[in-house]
């Protein structure tokens, strides 16, 4: 009987089932008997689910789970794929990105750079009394670092910074705005239209426009660091500029904004137009552009960098013009007018673990002394630098490298007078995770001509970079 009983509960309940995913049983406490219907003296069992309504909602929840999963791996990332594998694992993005995942275009980046440097340094003059040795150690940057895309076409990149804390006798120094753009790319769907707007680099140097963490040696030639001041402040004073690329061969960029600033713009001796109390009064918007090529199918360059870890090769020549007009002065005995004007050509190429970089600068109207009581001379300086290095990817990422650089700062001197800045640096990287975490020690000489002080400036250092 009561197999009977069990086998007509189960052929009711998969009749039941074939018309409905769910059915409410019943049940007769007296009797034990199962009813389908609700009836007198009937109780409710609960509802029963059929298989194939279970198989439904098991299967969605899975895809549910997995979607939110791939999403979470998605959202947060940090690590660059494509970087080979270092003692300390894989280089970083840069910086921390933090997708949404409401809306696949918007994105937060978060990264901070920091850069120390532990130096003796010794100047040989040719008067020996005016020898001096220093020990210093200072952060060179400290930076936190901060993007934010608004939608595929759109974003804004920023830097907090306080550069050179403890560097001689200079203190904690204050922190002060980098970058601070707003990037346009494809607004037209082409990589050969794309804009900038604010403060935003200008090329006037390959070594000045690469990030300082990805530069061989963060210490740039002295002659490409005049040229980040020389058409406007910092290579980024307030602009408005269009760039843009053709297949990666060919690379331009055109630009116009805010002029020099008075407490960077320097004489033919180095001291700038504040120190002696001079301003600028008045100036021409800065313009100009600059053009690249990579002519060669495989070598073209995809990125500015001066590191490229023993991966890959390219090559690229260019050429750049700059110019700020009228930059009037106030404040001196005998002010001046003048236009400067810069022009810039780089040679670059790597192929594997080793790569090479040149640069050349012509400076006009540079003002050889601000502060001479008589009418100001105004000419022009010259200069370039060459630089090396060799990655031994299977000798832990280690890199020898060297830098020569040659600087006649006026051209234009008088009979005994010497304008000229020789440098040289030779040092080893060790990149420990790529530019993420590196170390250097580098052994530097500058030679100052006689009218630039006469003296030698040597500098033992010991650098490393943490760029998150």
């Amino acid at each position: 009987m009561k197999k009977i009983v069990l086998s007509a509960l189960a052929a009711t309940i998969v009749t039941s089932a074939v018309n409905a995913d769910t059915i409410t049983l019943f049940t007769d406490p007296k009797t034990g008997q199962v009813f389908t219907t609700a009836g007198e003296g009937r109780v409710e069992m609960g509802d029963f689910v059929s298989a194939k309504e279970v198989d439904m909602a098991n299967r969605e929840q899975a895809s549910i789970i997995a979607e939110y999963t791939d999403s979470d791996k998605k959202s947060v990332t940090v690590i660059d794929s494509k970087s080979p594998h270092f003692i300390l694992g894989q280089e970083t993005g840069p910086n921390l990105k933090i997708k949404a995942k409401d809306n696949k275009d918007m994105y937060l980046k978060l990264g901070v750079r920091l850069q120390s440097t532990f130096e003796t340094r010794n100047k040989d003059y040719a008067d020996n009394s005016k020898d001096v040795k220093t020990n210093d150690a200072y952060m060179r940057r400290t930076r936190l670092e901060v993007e934010a895309g608004f939608d595929k076409h759109t974003s804004f990149v920023m830097d907090l910074r306080d550069d050179k804390a403890n560097a001689e006798d200079k203190g904690e120094q204050t922190f002060n705005v980098g970058d601070a753009y707003l990037n346009i790319k494809k607004p037209f769907d082409t990589s050969l239209v794309n804009f900038k707007l604010y403060r935003g680099k200008i090329d006037v140097s390959r070594s000045e426009t690469a990030k300082s963490a990805y530069n061989v040696h963060y210490d740039r030639a002295h002659v490409a660091d005049e040229a980040a001041q020389y058409i406007t402040h910092n290579r980024r004073g307030t602009n408005a500029q269009m760039y843009g690329d053709w297949e990666k061969k060919v690379h331009y960029q055109v630009a116009m904004g805010d002029g020099v600033y008075s407490g960077a713009t320097s004489d033919a001796k180095g001291k700038t137009l504040s120190s002696f109390g001079g301003s600028v009064k008045s100036q021409d918007f800065f313009y100009g552009g600059k053009l690249k090529l990579s002519p060669f199918d495989g070598w073209e360059e995809t990125e500015i960098t001066e590191t490229y870890m023993g991966q890959g090769k390219h090559f690229t020549v260019g050429a750049a013009y700059w110019k700020t007009g009228n930059i009037v002065t106030s404040g001196l005995t005998n002010n001046v007018n003048v236009d400067h004007e810069l022009v810039n050509l780089e040679a670059s190429a790597h192929y594997n673990g080793a790569s090479v970089t040149a640069e050349y600068f012509n400076f006009d109207g540079v003002v050889k002394d601000f502060t001479s009581a008589t009418v100001k001379q105004v000419g022009k300086s010259t200069g370039w630098y060459a630089q090396a290095e060799y990655v031994f990817t299977d000798f832990g990422f280690v890199a020898p490298f060297y830098r020569y650089e040659s600087w006649n700062k006026f051209k234009d001197a008088a009979a005994g007078e010497n304008f000229d800045l020789t440098s040289k640096i030779a040092g080893v990287n060790w990149y420990l995770r790529g530019n993420t975490t590196k170390v250097g020690f580098s052994v530097q000489n500058d030679t100052y001509g006689k009218t630039l002080g006469d003296y030698t400036d040597t500098r033992f250092k010991l650098t490393s970079q943490f760029h998150f």
